[in-house]
């Protein structure tokens, strides 16, 4: 567990709070350094897919062993100076991916841009009607299974019967000795 906590610690430190001070010391302490701003940008972007990957896969990533451990790694080799994986992964992988998809992907955002407010609205009364009717239903439940026996409802009530309540193996007769399996009984009388 400590190990786990330390490695998401490190992990925000020199995967997200170390590389945004770079980015942010180069463009207000280095304006004129546009590979600065390019190297720190494409880092955000890689960092920003890996965080949707992620959520998304999350689940089935975080059984792999020592995971953490290795994002923490790949982090590092995209930021750190002698490796400078960013250029590397964004040129070899990323940016061939998207270039072959951008029209694409753009036009999908662009028509979720325009008919935001529709599909909100689409989704927001979906699911208030999935709401009230699984409300509903979880109700009927309730209600049947209250009015199921009247055994059980005399059980759990505070109002029954005290004889038709459970006996139990630890009433046995004063000076009895348990061990000897006497199964001899104090005689019932009002509690």
């Amino acid at each position: 567990m400590s190990t786990e906590l330390l490695t998401k610690f490190l992990t925000l430190l020199f995967g997200y709070a170390m590389p945004a001070l770079e980015c942010f010391k180069a463009i207000e302490q280095r304006p004129g350094r546009a590979d600065q701003l390019r190297f720190w940008c494409e880092y955000w972007i890689i960092l920003v897919l890996l965080v949707m990957f992620d959520d998304i896969a999350g689940v089935l990533i975080s059984n792999i062993p020592m995971y953490y451990e290795l994002k923490l790694a790949f982090l590092v080799y995209l930021w750190y100076p002698k490796t400078r994986g960013t250029d590397i992964v964004y040129e070899t992988f990323l940016q061939p991916l998207v270039m072959q998809y951008q029209p694409n992907i753009e036009a999908r955002l662009q028509y979720l841009r325009a008919n935001a407010g529709d599909i909100l609205v689409f989704y927001l009364k979906n699911f208030t009607e999935r709401g009230y009717d699984l409300f509903l239903r979880a109700m009927e439940y309730i209600r049947s299974q209250a009015s199921r026996g009247s055994r059980s409802r005399s059980f759990f009530s505070f109002r029954g019967d005290r004889n038709e309540r459970p006996s139990f193996p630890d009433d046995y007769a004063v000076g009895g000795d348990r061990r000897d399996g006497g199964r001899h009984r104090r005689p019932r009388s009002g509690y």
